[in-house]
């Protein structure tokens, strides 16, 4: 992923949780390529990405390669995002996401899966950035963080003020 455009990420995280740093990238593990689609395990690499996140912090990888994970009866199910809930690791791809409005959506689906870190759920606020996409991208339609989310999340030291 170019640099510049995890940076544009990285602020925008910033606005609702000031404490990021961009780490230098890193290479996937060999293991969490998926041959068959050629898509990547979302949750081999958060695997990978939480073995290596320190003690008390969280980390999100963020890509443009297509990843994937088990959903139900489908073994290989296309994703925007995977964050275990709660983690200390989370994974955003651009890959599914619109070409014309994707950097915002990019930072939707990024803070959606830091939100899973945190504890929060999917939730059912069709504009809250924790509910379900349901196999498809309802960024467009998100303006932010329910007020129950957001009240989870400032106990968690996020800040909402800058939004």
């Amino acid at each position: 992923m170019k640099p510049e455009k995890v940076r544009r990420i990285a602020e925008e995280i910033r606005k609702v949780y000031p404490y990021v740093r961009i780490l230098e990238p890193v290479d996937f593990p060999p293991n969490a390529y998926y041959q068959p689609r050629n898509r990547y395990r979302a949750d081999s690499l958060i695997s990978f990405l939480s073995r290596n996140t320190k003690r008390g912090f969280v980390t999100i990888g963020l890509t443009s390669k297509d990843i994937s994970a088990t959903k139900g009866k489908i073994k290989d199910f296309g994703l925007m995002g995977l964050g275990f809930r709660p983690g200390n690791a989370c994974i955003a791809s651009s890959f599914r996401l619109s070409k014309t409005n994707s950097g915002e959506q990019f930072f939707k689906v990024a803070v959606h899966e830091l939100g899973h870190t945190q504890g929060l759920t999917h939730c059912p606020v069709k504009t809250c950035f924790m509910r379900n996409a349901h196999g498809r991208n309802p960024t467009d339609e998100e303006t932010g963080f329910c007020e129950q989310c957001t009240q989870i999340l400032m106990k968690k030291n996020w800040k909402f003020n800058s939004i």
